[in-house]
């Protein structure tokens, strides 16, 4: 074999075999190249969906800011700017994927706009969009990868500014841009050279398709938490009642007694303290005031209440007791509240000075009331008002004592909770077990009611996958635990389209829940 030499034409085959080789090496596979497509319009369609989600809860949001504007309006503001500064970042990103794509495509920008990802010739390539975001650089950073991240890390800034200082902690806003990331030999990179560097345009396209669900993930994070903090230093009303507050407790004969029903709602917890005629007391959730009459005539108390808010300022109202030292005329009052509702019993107490209660007689403009015990039990059958009228037997008379007008309302919808919440951050494993939505009535609710849970809607995004199954009852089913199982955290998960038939027979929608799982 000494001294062989190879002719031109053999040399000319080997080297053509060393390029082929070399050119097998760099090429992609297609199994890979087609997972890159389907993973992108997957992203695609995720965004497309978590959008519209987006819109309908910035509706409801401005709907809520439409029906209270002097408390929403400040939340609602920021909110407006979240959705701004989304849009600007997701525009942004959009540009820069056409971009690439007209670059590596050598098509004009709107061109790349419209041109599906498979039907891309340089879809497998790498050399131009390489030399767009990594530039000249080593690093990257002066490319625009290296521009890009600086507009992540700005639009991150701006979004958390919009948030109150003490609750930044709370919210975790994604789009890493610190690592550490590594390479295939593992040695640390940045992130410009990670996500970009090397990397086919059918990546490139998938990844900027990622950022945009990610900004969008952000943003919902933010405007969720603005809209949680409405109301958070308000007084919580647990209790609702009626009172009665005549003009006169004292009526001479001729004369209308005249009364105002106003609603009360307080907070059974809340510690008051007050200062009546000179008189302090205090009591958990009920201020008890007893005043001597000595003598008859019209009276006038001043007085203070002092109440504290959640946020712990006091608020100190003036309240003034004008009343008549006399025996007390007819008490008509509500015992939960000022309203009748529909399809339940609503406990009326009724009395009038100086006669026995089995002396007394009711009717009703609107449905029935009959007694029951000591007090009387309304049930209204029609919305609008209904109108309570009293008589008593006086001797072997009958005599009007007066009568009182109500609202008549069918009850409220109630609220769905799941793992003892109606949206935001939970535990997967909390949801699994308590495996359920269980609807609520309100807290200032006073009847206990029962809706039961007919059907519901599960969708949720698993690797840029949106899955959706149906509940026909108010249990997640297994295919639903098995995707939370699944999940990683800050997944979102949907409930919606929830429907629940009331004691009535009459099914209501009820409201939608977003989880974010932990």
């Amino acid at each position: 074999m000494a001294g062989y030499k190879e002719t031109p034409r053999q040399k000319m085959i080997g080297m053509m075999y060393l390029v082929l080789t070399a050119l097998l090496a760099l090429n992609v596979s297609v199994e890979i190249l087609n997972a890159f497509l389907v993973v992108n319009e997957s992203m695609e369609t995720t965004n497309k969906t978590f959008n519209s989600k987006t819109t309908d809860f910035y509706q409801s949001f401005e709907r809520q800011f439409q029906n209270e504007p002097d408390k929403v309006g400040a939340y609602w503001e920021k909110a407006k700017q979240a959705r701004q500064l989304s849009d600007e970042m997701k525009a942004y990103i959009n540009n820069v994927k056409y971009e690439a794509i007209a670059k590596s495509e050598r098509i004009p920008l709107d061109s790349a706009k419209v041109k599906p990802l498979y039907l891309m010739g340089s879809k497998d390539k790498y050399d131009e969009t390489t030399v767009y975001f990594i530039g000249g650089s080593s690093d990257g950073s002066k490319g625009k990868a290296g521009e890009m991240k600086n507009k992540i890390a700005k639009f991150k800034a701006d979004l958390i500014n919009l948030v109150d200082a003490a609750d930044r902690s709370n919210i975790k806003l994604g789009l890493d841009l610190k690592g550490p990331f590594y390479d295939a030999d593992h040695k640390e990179q940045n992130w410009e050279m990670h996500n970009f560097y090397h990397t086919i345009l059918a990546a490139d396209v998938t990844i900027l398709n990622k950022l945009v669900a990610e900004v969008q993930n952000a943003e919902l994070d933010v405007v969720t938490h603005l809209r949680s903090k409405i109301g958070a230093t308000d007084f919580k009303i647990d209790q609702v009642g009626a009172t009665v507050v005549p003009k006169s407790q004292y009526v001479f004969m001729g004369e209308n007694y005249e009364a105002e029903v106003f609603v009360t709602a307080r907070d059974s917890k809340q510690e008051f303290t007050a200062n009546i005629g000179g008189l302090r007391t205090s009591q958990d959730g009920v201020i008890k005031v007893s005043l001597p009459a000595t003598s008859p005539g019209q009276k006038s108390i001043p007085g203070i209440v002092n109440m504290k808010k959640p946020d712990g300022t006091i608020v100190a109202t003036k309240v003034t007791f004008d009343y008549i030292v006399a025996p007390p005329s007819l008490s008509v009052s509500a015992t939960k509240m000022n309203v009748f509702y529909i399809g339940v019993d609503n406990p009326v107490m009724i009395s009038a000075g100086g006669v026995s209660p089995d002396q007394i007689n009711a009717s009703i403009t609107n449905g029935s009331i009959a007694r029951n015990g000591g007090e009387w039990v309304v049930r209204p059958a029609t919305v609008g008002k209904a109108s309570v009228s009293v008589s008593a037997k006086l001797g072997d008379r009958m005599k009007s004592m007066g009568a009182v007008e109500y609202r008549v309302k069918n009850v409220p919808s109630p609220e769905a909770f799941i793992a003892n919440t109606n949206g935001g951050a939970v535990s997967k494993d909390l949801v699994i077990a308590s495996g359920a939505i269980i609807p609520r009535m309100p807290a200032d609710f006073e009847f206990n009611l029962n809706f039961v849970v007919t059907t519901f809607k599960f969708s949720g995004n698993r690797k840029g996958d949106i899955q959706d199954y149906t509940s026909n009852n108010n249990s997640l089913t297994p295919q639903m635990k098995e995707f939370i199982k699944g999940a990683r955290r800050g997944d979102k998960i949907i409930l919606e389209d929830i429907f629940a038939k009331g004691p009535d027979g009459k099914t209501r929608k009820l409201n939608s829940i977003v989880l974010t799982l932990q």
